[in-house]
């Protein structure tokens, strides 16, 4: 069974670059939000392993920042893992401190430890 994937807040081309290489490295399918209200409401529909949020939303240029503390928040979704995308090391550690885990950012997507990132959540 494939594991689910939600991708928040990125543009179309992202999405694709995303969804490429989590489909194609792993057996998973990632969906895509667009922002905090529409993540709240799909976590509570479907089991996600893992939320990749986008440091700046692409919709209403939010702060993705935002998305982590609201699901880390909540107590139905704080167990549901969560990755900030993005190239700057000081918003990470921001995520880090808000109960995300390391993520990555769009210019590593070819990096060979992106996917060895990922592997703890999407792995069988």
């Amino acid at each position: 069974m494939n594991k689910r994937v939600l991708d928040v807040g990125n543009c179309a081309m992202d999405h694709s670059a995303i969804r490429r290489l989590v489909e194609g490295t792993f057996d998973a399918h990632v969906d895509q939000a667009h922002d905090g209200q529409e993540v709240l409401e799909q976590l509570r529909q479907e089991r996600y392993v893992l939320v990749l949020v986008n440091r700046q939303l692409d919709q209403d240029a939010s702060d993705g920042l935002d998305v982590i503390r609201q699901i880390k928040s909540d107590p139905e979704l704080s167990q549901t893992p969560c990755m900030l995308i993005t190239n700057f090391a000081e918003h990470q550690r921001l995520a880090v401190a808000e109960g995300a885990v390391e993520g990555f950012g769009k210019a590593d997507l070819e990096d060979p430890r992106v996917p060895e990132r990922l592997r703890p959540f999407l792995a069988e």
